[in-house]
């Protein structure tokens, strides 16, 4: 980061991003996600003087909308904010909806006081799931969206519409711009074929409507991204494409992280001594996003679409390290692997020594090996006990999010990021401090640490008061794990020693038989003498 660090870079241009807030109100779709309630906290705690954030959220049985929402903000978040500003989570207002209904499900009420009153959007909703029919993937990302920007384009006082997309939604190219893209096929033409074809059906075309692209959430994210884009004349717009982004670094809690997708899920499944191969090249980079550096940039990026109301041109940024204090897979797998020995989790099926593979056939050999022949073996055992087996089917999960995870485990992208860094250089110190997006100074090993309590303590419901009891157990894991390495090793001396002569006749009968042959190849064939009758 020299050059966004640099005394010339240093001019702020704009006003600062709490002033640029002040007096707005917000529509946030997708708040009760992962980044969307980060979003939400940083809003309220360092933005003081907005005027309203409304949260579009569904309705649930028996729960009334008042009720919902004392719920979103007693989740732990927002304690700081109770403890230091509560007057704050008063500017929260809960708007029952749902991002898959026609009208988003809106009452008529709530439509005409979003229409009145919003000037900002945040659309963060979508399906993030990787293995999801075409049919569902449309009707969440693609016409989810659609539904936001028609009540978007009846808003009378609305200065900025940010779509959070994905990096990825581009992953056939090798270099990704901060630049629109032509989506793979027409997105309303997608979304009339999603809604008049059965599933079954639209399945069987799913492969080549996808071409390059990995699955069906790029696939939907890279229609939905030429959507929002061909409403750049209605509205300010701009285009938020994250990497992967995975626990917090500094805030709302250090290592706080929700879910189980992509590096999470992955480092929970070694951790419980399930997962013991991986294909990946150790030496790409990782390209993982702390979420509060990312949404940092987002709140940022929102910022600069406000505070230039006269470029009509659809902005986009890159939400990503690019060079910055890289990491590689290698690296991060590694760092992972020592602080889970040191902060293990309460229950594993064995000990967690996994690593990972750079040769595909070597990968699947292990798999076979330590994936699928202990699942059966498990799953044998627990038949024979009169229990329900469940490994095996744990395994097949397992081999399908590997497969569907190795496919960015094994390619390099370049993401350029000259307008995120643009953005930095553009800020004070002071919002600098507040918003931090610089990935320079994070030290990943401590990074990891309280990526893997956040990991123990928040997803997995294990507080720190259990570490000694997890680490009582991976110690009883280690030396079942070495007992059987050591018996597995004699089997073999054994099976080696009885059968030596068996292995050594089949070797020496093998070797006569080919000097055999060679010899009668290179013995000369008599040449037959014509005979006249």
């Amino acid at each position: 980061m020299e050059q966004i660090m640099s005394p010339h870079n240093r001019q702020h241009h704009y006003r600062s991003v709490s002033d640029t807030y002040a007096g707005l109100s917000l529509f946030i779709t997708g708040a009760t996600g992962f980044m969307g309630k980060v979003l939400v906290e940083k809003l309220l705690r360092d933005c003081a003087d907005l005027k309203c954030i409304y949260l579009l959220i569904r309705t649930k049985k028996g729960i009334d909308a008042g009720q919902r929402r004392d719920d979103y903000l007693k989740h732990l978040v927002f304690d700081r904010i109770r403890e230091t500003n509560r007057a704050q989570l008063d500017k929260v207002k809960l708007i029952r909806g749902d991002i898959l209904s026609d009208g988003l499900e809106i009452t008529e009420p709530d439509r005409a006081e979003l229409i009145d009153n919003v000037e900002v959007i945040f659309h963060c909703a979508a399906n993030v799931r990787f293995d999801q029919e075409l049919k569902q993937a449309v009707n969440f990302n693609t016409n989810g969206t659609m539904r936001v920007l028609k009540l978007a384009e009846q808003m009378k006082r609305l200065i900025a519409f940010i779509h959070v997309s994905t990096a990825y939604c581009q992953c056939n190219e090798e270099v990704v711009e901060e630049r629109a893209y032509a989506a793979p096929h027409s997105p309303l033409g997608i979304s009339k074929l999603a809604d008049l074809v059965d599933s079954n059906v639209l399945d069987l075309v799913t492969p080549n409507l996808l071409s390059n692209l990995p699955n069906t959430y790029a696939y939907t994210k890279a229609l939905t991204e030429d959507l929002v884009y061909s409403y750049r004349d209605r509205f300010p717009i701009a285009i938020a494409r994250p990497t992967i982004v995975v626990a917090a670094w500094k805030e709302p809690l250090p290592g706080w992280v929700e879910g189980t997708n992509g590096p999470t899920g992955l480092m929970i499944g070694a951790g419980r001594g399930v997962i013991r191969t991986m294909h990946c090249n150790p030496d790409y980079e990782s390209d993982i996003m702390p979420v509060d550096i990312t949404m940092n940039a987002i709140i940022v990026l929102a910022a600069e679409r406000i505070n230039t109301p006269n470029n009509r041109e659809a902005m986009f940024c890159n939400v990503s390290g690019a060079n910055v204090n890289t990491l590689t897979w290698g690296d991060a797998l590694e760092s992972g692997r020592q602080k889970f020995y040191d902060n293990p989790l309460c229950f594993s099926l064995w000990y967690p020594d996994g690593s990972i593979k750079s040769n595909y056939y070597y990968h699947m050999l292990c798999v076979i090996m330590f994936h699928y022949l202990p699942a059966y073996l498990i799953d044998f055992l627990m038949i024979v006990l009169r229990r329900k087996p469940f490994m095996l089917k744990i395994q097949k999960r397992i081999s399908e999010g590997l497969e569907t995870l190795q496919y960015y485990t094994t390619k390099v992208w370049i993401f350029k990021n000259d307008n995120m860094r643009a953005m930095y250089s553009r800020l004070s110190e002071d919002d600098r401090e507040k918003f931090y997006f610089d990935m320079t100074p994070v030290h990943w090993p401590t990074y990891f640490l309280n990526y893997i309590l956040g990991v123990r303590q928040y997803v997995l419901k294990e507080p720190p008061e259990t570490l000694p009891k997890a680490r009582k157990l991976l110690k009883k894991l280690y030396y079942m794990d070495k007992l059987v390495q050591a018996m597995l090793y004699l089997l073999i001396l054994w099976l080696a020693y009885s059968y030596w002569d068996v292995v050594i006749g089949s070797i020496q009968y093998i070797f006569d038989s080919a000097i055999e042959g060679a010899r009668k190849a290179m013995t000369p064939t008599p040449k037959a003498h014509s005979v006249r009758i």
